[in-house]
């Protein structure tokens, strides 16, 4: 990863073996900071679990996620276009996730794509490139969402199903490990009201407050989990690569 000792929490924040949303409001707006914090933990998990050798940060903009996953690790490196509203300080390659990867085939171990695919307008051409720069056995950490707001206008292009997702790996030799919705119903609505305050950081960070404490109300938690199915916020997947 290109200037490595400069890197610098953005939107996720380690604090100690935890991970969360930044309380900065230029990295994390109010209005955002609840939904951020719901997948924190998911990501984190899954790259403790599943991140090892070579990572490929695709779609990287100031590589958010790169302090929990860098003592995991053996090497980095960071692809994202040049037009990334997130800068480049820390990006080894730009291109153009659309187009091939100029990337040597099987040369990565760990490919990691968080929220970057609903932003690629040819996905079926970058979940072959990323088969393709996959080492045998590798692994494919991918997050998406579902039920969520247009973001990074005019650059977001779709909303994928469990279903769908699972098709863009099994075209290409992908084995998917895990396929899990990231929240159901109620952190789809919480959500929508806390986008809806955006206007106002101060009613947007008491409502995301006011979220997380709700989340904790008994029976909510089971409501979550049965309407995750039919409402979900999105979508984390893990595969692998030559293990069908």
């Amino acid at each position: 990863m290109r200037n490595e000792a400069q890197w610098r929490p953005t939107k996720f924040v380690l604090r100690g073996d935890a991970l969360r949303a930044s309380r900065d409001e230029k990295a994390v707006t109010p209005a955002s900071r609840f939904i951020v914090d719901l997948l924190a933990p998911r990501y984190h998990a899954l790259l403790r679990c599943h991140a090892g050798g070579r990572l490929l940060d695709l779609g990287a903009g100031a590589v958010p996620l790169y302090g929990a996953y860098r003592d995991l690790v053996d090497d980095v490196t960071c692809v994202d276009w040049s037009e990334s509203a997130h800068g480049d300080d820390h990006i080894d390659i730009h291109a153009d996730l659309n187009q091939s990867l100029p990337l040597e085939s099987g040369s990565f171990d760990t490919v990691v794509l968080t929220d970057v695919l609903e932003h690629v307008y040819q996905p079926h051409r970058l979940m072959a490139e990323i088969a393709r720069v996959l080492a045998p056995r590798g692994k494919l950490l991918l997050s998406v969402p579902f039920f969520y707001w247009v973001h990074e206008a005019p650059h977001d292009y779709a909303r994928y199903t469990s279903y769908m997702l699972r098709r863009l790996c099994e075209e290409n030799d992908l084995a998917v490990l895990s396929l899990e919705p990231t929240g159901g119903s109620p952190e789809v609505l919480l959500d929508l009201i806390g986008k809806h305050l955006a206007w106002s950081p101060t009613l947007a960070g008491l409502h995301g407050r006011t979220a997380r404490w709700a989340l904790r109300l008994p029976g909510v938690s089971r409501f979550s989990n049965y309407s995750a199915r039919w409402f979900p916020q999105g979508h984390v997947l893990v595969a692998q690569k030559g293990c069908a």
